[in-house]
């Protein structure tokens, strides 16, 4: 079932608000202050009416002016008072609306570095981008304004219904009929409402994701001339969000109404029978005007407890979702006696680190992403510190599999993996990958400077040390040219590049980051002939004297490796140098011999052209 029909069904549930709760509270003093501050405003809502209630029946009926100056100071003291109160929870408000969102977001980013590389690999990075913003910025919100909504209406309803009891119980009661009739309408109205709200939602995501595919896929619309089909699809789910839309603002529109109507009946009464009251001297006058503006307000509380609970309906979905990442366990941890030795992402331990050689060794592997479809059975591989492998083979043949093993991004079902002898899980996870280089087919940079994202190879390193680096791959070579040279912004995950450029960036990160086990994943793939022949020169540099994994789709980019390995559905079928495996006339050959002769061929086309 998609996410988004899931939601319709959602209820308020308890113990995904505990979590939240525990959020709240870690900012006590504000949501104290809060609750005073809307305490506060709900006292002096209901003490306005007794001033009327005086002025009416000493000054307009007693026609006694002696406390008018008393009078008129209290009002302008009432009035700072309202004043400084909705600022204060305004204020407090915003505070803790800002805090518990910060909080959200903090912990949930803290969680999403702690997680295995399977979760990113399942998890659309859409659905993570949405927790991150839109849930936690709505559950934020709706926290901060609902606890407002909540105190203060509660207590305003609470405090009304007590002066009334008080002052006369007969005129109290017709507001204590009323009252049941408007919570079991308020309920029927909040419920059908949700539901409409979230049907609009549901076509509110489809919206967003056709808009989304629309400017993605703009290229590929327009060379295959589908525009008006996409145009009509988008048209069609725009209908149903607007006519669910519209619905939802139909059902509020006969709420309100039917809230007026009762509210003015409760006033007609309480008018009528009042006025027989004041007529029969058994109330002032006053106490009558008193009731008539207690009744008329009474309501709007009532609305705004219906529409807090909606909303926390409504935020069942977000926080779920949200509080669902933040307790979400990776798939792969160290165990408790590896992190007392090593520490873990947040805290290392480096001073029990030790240092990496490079032997490798993959011991009787068995791995799957799913069951039954096995990948590697019963895997056999030893590679001393400081050889140059490549694994060469057809799609689906293990090559991938065997480097994010080895990285550590997924275990083995069976079987071990020893880094120097030892088998890895036997250190951190931490551990292996500070002392691990991966250069990847499509490499990311970050949105910001040519300089700094060549620094993610080593944090401390020196403009010196990043500008050596550069070099060495030849990526001084086309910086130069750019306006701002290393302080040019490379744009969105890096789009102001070319290709080629972008991936020179991740080599000279390699470079800067020294690691002894590094794995190039078709690094080599992306980049024309130009910068393949700088690359072959750096790696040469690079690869020395250090254990590599080289994924390898160009075979001309591997010629001169220590191992090529040959694979085929999770099994070793050749392996050998380039020259041993060409003389083998066998798998190897007939794949090289075949991209050699296809390559000639470009190459040949290009001169005839």
């Amino acid at each position: 079932m998609h996410q988004d029909d899931q939601d319709v069904q959602h209820k308020v549930q308890l113990s995904t608000w505990k979590k939240i709760i525990s959020i709240i509270f870690k900012s006590k003093k504000h949501l104290i202050l809060l609750m005073i501050y809307s305490g506060l405003l709900a006292t002096l809502d209901v003490i306005t009416p007794m001033f009327n209630r005086y002025a009416i029946d000493t000054f307009f009926v007693g026609g006694d002016y002696s406390t008018w100056p008393y009078y008129v100071m209290a009002n302008l003291g009432l009035a700072i008072s309202f004043g400084l109160v909705v600022w204060g929870f305004i204020y407090e408000a915003g505070i803790i609306e800002a805090e518990v969102s910060y909080e959200l977001r903090r912990q949930a980013f803290e969680n999403l570095q702690r997680l295995s590389y399977a979760y990113f690999d399942k998890t659309p990075q859409g659905w993570v981008m949405a927790r991150m913003t839109s849930d936690t910025r709505k559950l934020s919100l709706i926290i901060s304004w609902g606890l407002v909504d909540f105190v203060w209406a509660g207590l305003q309803m609470i405090m009304i219904l007590l002066v009334l009891y008080l002052t006369f119980i007969r005129l109290a009661i017709i507001m204590t009929i009323i009252l049941p009739i408007m919570l079991l309408i308020a309920f029927v109205f909040t419920k059908l409402i949700l539901k409409q709200h979230r049907v609009a939602r549901k076509f509110n995501s489809q919206l967003t994701a056709q808009y989304s595919e629309g400017f993605l896929g703009a290229k590929t619309t327009k060379s295959l001339s589908i525009e008006d089909s996409n145009y009509d699809e988008f048209s069609l789910t725009a209908n149903n969000l607007k006519r669910s839309s519209v619905k939802a603002v139909i059902s509020s529109a006969i709420f309100s109404s039917v809230v007026l109507i009762l509210a003015y009946i409760a006033v007609t009464t309480t008018m009528v029978q009042g006025s027989v009251y004041v007529l029969g001297s058994v109330i002032s006058l006053g106490t009558l005007q008193m009731f008539l503006f207690y009744t008329t307000n009474f309501f709007e509380p009532v609305m705004a407890i219906s529409r807090t609970l909606s909303d926390l309906q409504n935020a069942q979905a977000s926080a779920e979702r949200i509080v669902g990442l933040i307790e979400t366990k990776p798939e792969l941890f160290d165990k408790p006696e590896v992190l007392e030795r090593y520490g873990d992402l947040f805290e290392d331990k480096k001073e029990n680190w030790e240092p990496l050689k490079g032997d490798v060794e993959f011991k009787d592997i068995t791995f799957y992403y799913k069951d039954n479809e096995v990948i590697l059975d019963k895997f056999n591989l030893k590679v001393k510190a400081g050889m140059s492998v490549a694994l060469v083979g057809h799609t689906g043949s293990g090559k991938t599999t065997l480097v994010n093993l080895l990285s550590r991004f997924y275990e083995p079902k069976e079987g071990s993996i020893l880094i120097d002898g030892v088998d890895y899980r036997e250190r951190s996870i931490h551990w292996l990958h500070a002392r691990l280089g991966y250069v990847l087919q499509a490499p990311h940079l970050f949105s910001t400077t040519v300089m700094e994202n060549i620094r993610y190879g080593r944090l401390n390193a020196t403009d010196e040390e990043v500008i050596y680096a550069a070099k060495m791959v030849g990526v001084d070579a086309f910086v130069k040219r750019l306006d701002k040279g290393y302080e040019t912004f490379v744009g969105e995950g890096g789009n102001l590049l070319s290709v080629g450029q972008k991936q020179l960036i991740s080599f000279a990160r390699a470079v800067l980051a020294d690691p002894r086990i590094l794995i190039l994943d078709e690094a080599t793939s992306s980049i024309d002939s130009e910068s393949e022949e700088i690359i072959q020169d750096a790696t040469k540099k690079l690869l020395a004297d250090r254990t590599s994994f080289v994924v390898a789709h160009r075979l001309s980019t591997i010629v001169h490796s220590d191992l090529i390995v040959m694979l085929e559905m999770g099994q070793i079928i050749e392996m050998g140098t380039h020259e041993e495996l060409l003389k083998q006339r066998g798998a190897y050959f007939d794949l090289y011999k075949n991209q050699f002769f296809k390559e000639k061929g470009k190459a040949l086309e290009a001169v005839i052209e």
